[in-house]
């Protein structure tokens, strides 16, 4: 599986194409479309978290996010560190406290293992995870 990218699905996507957002659908549904062609696709516990938000039932959101299509995958121990470190340089450097922890653990998750994240919100990630490969707009 060398050869085969793992391409992390940031939630922010995955609700752009599930509400049909009139701004951002066709950019998601198309990026997400090049990114199946090319990577597995994968989501984490944060990330399944923040799109369960749109479903009333763990049933219709497994629907919407089937695993053979979007693998689950386990966030890494060393993602959670980095991701602390990487919130007290944005509380450091005057970030609102506004809950922006998610967003750490979604790109530390692929920065330590190696993953492309795609995004449609890319500033924080490449503040604060410059190496990380991005698709994003």
């Amino acid at each position: 599986m060398s050869d085969v990218t793992t391409m992390l699905v940031d939630s922010n996507v995955l609700l752009d194409i599930f509400t049909e957002d009139p701004r951002w659908f066709p950019w998601s549904a198309k990026a997400l479309t090049r990114a199946a062609d090319r990577a597995v696709l994968a989501v984490n516990p944060i990330i399944y978290a923040e799109v369960s938000v749109g479903f009333e039932q763990i049933e219709d959101l497994e629907e919407a996010l089937p695993s053979a299509y979007f693998h689950r995958l386990p966030l890494p121990w060393e993602a959670g560190f980095l991701a602390g470190k990487c919130y007290v340089r944005y509380r450091r450097a005057g970030g609102r406290k506004r809950s922006p922890m998610p967003d750490f653990y979604v790109g530390a998750h692929a920065a330590v293992m190696g993953f492309e994240l795609l995004t449609r919100d890319p500033a924080r990630y490449r503040t604060y995870f410059p190496r990380l490969q991005l698709l994003s707009p």
